[in-house]
């Protein structure tokens, strides 16, 4: 595990996330994780917000990090809380990730690190890969504000 990995395990408080559903051509660009601990699970591109930084800039830069697309932030989806405890009950991982929803205004997509494959769905085909909790909900509600 690399060591910016450790340092999200077991947080003194919950960590503050963004992510983006950035829409093409009525298709949303989902990643699929690279990393622990959800590596091979498909979810929105997103990552921590830096120190400074809005929620939405977050959104869009972790957004181009991991697929080298860019995206114009349509509005607001919902918060999601990723909590996980281990054996022992204890909290072993809690982000709250603000989920935008946007258009995309540029680059090609294309797996990263963090990214180890990239793929435009259509909403309705998201709820038969495996993803993160609620995706397919999540995409839907976001799919709704950018048509």
């Amino acid at each position: 595990m690399n060591e910016r990995a450790d340092d999200r395990a077991y947080p003194q408080r919950p960590l503050l996330a963004a992510s983006v559903a950035c829409f093409r051509d009525g298709a949303v660009l989902l990643a699929r994780r690279g990393r622990a601990p959800s590596r091979g699970v498909w979810s929105l591109p997103g990552g921590l917000v830096e120190i400074g930084e809005s929620a939405a800039d977050a959104a869009i830069r972790e957004l181009l990090e991991e697929t080298g697309v860019t995206a114009e932030i349509s509005g607001f989806v919902e918060p999601v809380e990723y909590l996980r405890t281990d054996a022992f009950g204890r909290i072993e991982r809690h982000v709250v990730i603000l989920v935008h929803a946007g258009r995309w205004a540029g680059g090609e997509a294309q797996a990263s690190e963090e990214a180890e494959a990239v793929a435009w769905v259509r909403p309705e085909e998201v709820s038969s890969l495996e993803t993160t909790e609620r995706l397919a909900e999540i995409v839907t509600r976001a799919a709704g504000m950018v048509a």
